[in-house]
């Protein structure tokens, strides 16, 4: 569904919001209407279905709870409406808007917002609205799992498609192995439509990119005046993922010490925020990804195995794109569509030579890099018919194809060079060259002494 085409109602008691909504969207969407008084939200919803609800948290109404937005969003429930709600709240509500995503709110947006952020969260729900209606049947429409995003009709991910069936409706903890680009989000998302816990909510954290000082506030949460910018209390995304679904991407890229206190969440079902002594119970169904190889990860030195164990009930290895060649054409075909559509180009199809490029090249960009070079070829396209020409696939990619042979093949210098290399690509953080390196900073300090760096 797109935001052209829908219709969206816009709940608030203040005027300038509902005329600047009003305003904005007025060329967005296929209709606006906008309400001051929630409490004829059931008189509105009766004489028309909406696709979308812009709604308030808090009114001046005759209902005073302190929380009007969490009455009327499950009032919409009850009145059996279908349209994605996203809550519109103040910077000192963030705790009230993360509980209604558990209450079924579909995302919320702070006041004041920028205009490109509100359209683009918007879009999101939308998008998101769709993937949801669409029935996945294994049986009938195996190319097909999540909206129409994770495809292939290669056997191996019909036995992709196959387990994600049967542990879906499961709460097993699952661990997605897989080369960037392939699509591990994909099957996290679509791990958690199929779940029983599809209506509440989906929260994605990239935890390798999390410092060691923000990995406990940003999942735990915190308490005001916990540490120096703690200007307010903060509720932690494992918290807010309660009831839902807990995708942690790039999970094999934390540290020892973070991986402890992960474990200890996960063991005990309970997080404590950081400047509390009270422990908070988590109901959250965990789902993992990582593009480092388990046999890497199972080295101690770099993650503990009894956290391996916690989180990797049932594993799902996802290939490359090279090990699935019949599914790039389907797959190139399908990004045709999706930026013909939204570029407004004509309908594009490919030659036989364009056929072939796409067949005999590599990707080591895996999906993602394949959706980019069609994204480009259909911008730049001159012909309905895109042609090997127009498909120009990465050259960020194409630098790792021929790698450049050592000058100096003298062991101890190779050493010392692929040293340097990696403490100047970690900006001198000897912690993490060392993590790199598959080495202690110990033994790393050593070698740096060895040669005199």
């Amino acid at each position: 569904m797109v935001l052209k085409n829908s219709a969206v109602l816009v709940i608030d008691d203040d005027i300038d919001v509902l005329t600047a909504v009003r305003l904005l969207l007025k060329t967005e969407a296929a209709e606006v209407v906008t309400e001051k008084n929630p409490e004829n939200i059931r008189s509105l919803l009766s004489k028309k279905p909406f696709d979308l609800i812009l709604l308030d948290m808090n009114f001046n109404s005759s209902i005073n709870t302190g929380n009007e937005g969490l009455f009327w969003l499950k009032k919409i429930k009850e009145f059996g409406s279908e349209a994605s709600v996203i809550m519109i709240t103040a910077y000192g509500d963030i705790d009230l808007a993360v509980r209604s995503l558990k209450e079924g709110a579909a995302d919320f947006v702070v006041k004041p917002w920028h205009n490109e952020k509100l359209i683009t969260t918007i879009k999101d729900t939308l998008k998101k609205k769709e993937g949801s209606k669409a029935a996945v049947n294994h049986a009938s429409n195996a190319d097909s799992i999540v909206g129409n995003e994770l495809l292939g009709n290669s056997q191996v991910m019909q036995d992709i498609f196959y387990k994600i069936e049967k542990i879906a409706p499961t709460d097993a903890n699952i661990l997605i192995l897989g080369e960037n680009g392939t699509g591990k989000d994909l099957i996290a998302k679509a791990i958690h439509q199929q779940s029983l816990r599809s209506d509440k909510p989906f929260i994605k954290v990239d935890v390798g990119a999390l410092t060691e000082s923000l990995f406990e506030s940003e999942l735990f949460g915190h308490k005001k005046g916990a540490f120096t910018d703690a200007r307010e209390d903060r509720v932690g995304l494992v918290e807010a993922a309660s009831g839902g679904t807990l995708f942690l991407d790039e999970i094999g890229n934390i540290s020892l010490h973070q991986q402890a206190k992960l474990l200890s969440v996960l063991q005990n079902r309970k997080i404590t925020r950081l400047g509390t002594n009270t422990a908070i119970p988590v109901d959250i169904r965990l789902i993992c990804a990582t593009n480092v190889p388990l046999s890497e990860l199972a080295n101690e030195s770099r993650f503990r195995k009894d956290l391996i164990y916690r989180i990797n009930t049932v594993e799902i290895t996802v290939p490359p794109l090279r090990k699935r060649e019949e599914d790039i054409l389907m797959l190139a075909t399908h990004f045709v569509n999706v930026y013909g559509k939204k570029y407004m180009k004509p309908a594009h199809a490919f030659d036989a030579k364009a056929q072939e490029k796409l067949k005999q090249y590599h990707y080591p960009g895996n999906v993602r890099e394949l959706q980019y070079t069609i994204e480009r070829a259909v911008i730049m396209a001159e012909n309905d018919v895109l042609q090997a020409g127009d498909l120009i696939f990465s050259p960020i990619e194409s630098i790792k194809e021929i790698p450049e042979e050592p000058k100096e093949l003298k062991l101890s210098t190779i050493e010392k060079n692929t040293i340097l290399k990696v403490i100047e690509k970690n900006n001198g953080n000897i912690s993490k060259a060392a993590k790199e390196l598959g080495l202690t900073r110990t033994a790393l300090y050593r070698r740096l002494s060895k040669y005199d760096i």
